[in-house]
């Protein structure tokens, strides 16, 4: 409708920004796929690709018209969005209360997010609250679970980890082993567990409150050949940078250099993956999600995951072979064919191609490995018990996938489907 009104001025606007967009996207392509010229002038493409289309508006005068849309565009889907939360409702992490621990035994790492366990003073104030301190020294090799082992054969009641997310599995699979609350204190640089958790990033210090008396989450442990891991493991581009002897201290560099190798020529590992029944063959990345990451209407892949004991698996595959699938992916995200996003109870992961086996360079956590192939990725549901306080930040809303046909559904007052979702709840509780 608003198109007819605006005549040929709106399907101007709308045909120059689809056009600026693939543009763009080829420009992107360009930039990261290859080195030298090419790459330079993939940089001046991004870059004049947007210029060009507010030029384009500007000439013609059309600059109002265009404001009009994303205006209108905008106000759609954050009604449609709104809509949408209200008839589905996404039942929260389900909290019970818990008594503080009596002998709660904590790992924090000094040098983790910059050295936050020292900045905040961490070990005092656990101490404060009644928990044993084991500073872990990371210039020497540190078997962090066989010390949590350890702590439970002491007596230890609870365990956790002030540090970042890839220290947080070892301990956490010890932690559900023998079915003990667990601690997570974001000191990490990112923290996307605690995240994902709802507590407060900016001040670790506040986690320690759930020493006196907190709140219990049951939430998923991932499992990828044997080990645990909390938030994601990944295969192919990123798992490779990873591995690169540079990467931790010049990260944009090492991306940099080693892209264009790895997505135009013969240098990554491209892998296929059977999630459940679903086979995805040669992809250029995997991840898989301890239970997947909320939708976005672009790539489809959000920030942060709505809940933590879903019982599921995230999969998003990656395929881009060139500057047409590049701007087919940037349009149409999980609708590509370059792009897939689905969930799975396992997945296995091997070389592209039957290669056959050997060694896969993998990522867990962030953290650089190389697996034996088959690489299979499992969850345990609700395995692991997570103190957090009462007095955190949370999760917001999460934020639903416009689904334009569950929309006119609920225009025309069809059945609601929200019903459907409270007894799957009901259900896995």
């Amino acid at each position: 409708m608003l198109l007819f009104a605006l005549g040929e001025g709106g399907l101007l606007v709308v045909a120059a920004g689809v056009l600026g967009l693939v543009v763009w996207a080829a420009g992107v392509w360009w930039f990261l796929a290859y080195r030298g010229a090419v790459r330079v002038f993939g940089l001046l493409v991004a870059v004049a690709a947007p210029v060009a289309v507010l030029v384009l508006f500007a000439h013609h005068r059309l600059w109002l018209t265009a404001l009009v849309i994303v205006l209108c565009w905008g106000a759609a889907l954050a009604l449609a969005r709104a809509a949408l939360r209200r008839a589905d409702p996404e039942p929260p992490m389900r909290a019970v209360a818990a008594p503080g621990p009596r002998r709660p035994v904590l790992f924090m790492n000094p040098r983790s997010g910059g050295g936050k366990v020292g900045r905040f003073g961490l070990v005092e104030r656990a101490e404060e609250h009644g928990a044993r301190v084991v500073l872990l020294d990371h210039s020497v090799r540190t078997d962090v679970a066989a010390l949590a082992r350890t702590a439970v054969a002491e007596g230890a009641d609870l365990l956790g980890v002030a540090g970042g997310d890839g220290s947080l599995a070892p301990v956490a699979a010890v932690a559900a082993e023998h079915d003990l609350p667990f601690l997570v204190v974001p000191a990490g640089t990112r923290n996307h567990f605690a995240l994902d958790l709802g507590l407060d990033r900016a001040d670790p210090s506040r986690t320690l409150a759930a020493l006196t008396g907190g709140e219990e989450l049951r939430v998923d442990l991932g499992e990828v050949s044997g080990r645990a891991f909390v938030n994601t493991v990944s295969f192919g581009v990123y798992a490779d940078i990873v591995q690169s002897p540079g990467y931790r201290e010049d990260k944009v560099g090492t991306v940099l250099a080693l892209l264009p190798e790895l997505l135009a020529g013969e240098g990554v590992q491209r892998v296929d993956a059977r999630a459940d029944a679903t086979v995805l063959t040669d992809r250029q990345a995997l991840l898989v999600s301890n239970n997947p990451y909320g939708s976005t209407e672009g790539l489809g892949l959000g920030d942060r995951r709505p809940r933590l004991d879903g019982g599921e698996l995230g999969v998003l595959g990656i395929r881009v072979d060139g500057v047409a699938e590049a701007a087919d992916v940037v349009l149409r995200g999980t609708r590509s064919t370059g792009l897939r996003a689905l969930t799975a109870q396992r997945v296995e992961v091997t070389a592209a191609g039957g290669a056959g086996a050997g060694e896969l360079p993998v990522a867990v956590d962030g953290d650089a490995l190389r697996m034996p192939a088959p690489v299979v990725c499992t969850l345990h549901p609700r395995a692991l018990r997570v103190l957090v306080p009462r007095d955190r930040p949370g999760l917001p809303a999460p934020v639903p996938t416009v689904n334009w046909r569950r929309l006119a559904a609920l225009a025309f007052g069809r059945a609601d489907r929200g019903s459907d979702r409270t007894s799957r709840e009901q259900s896995r509780d």
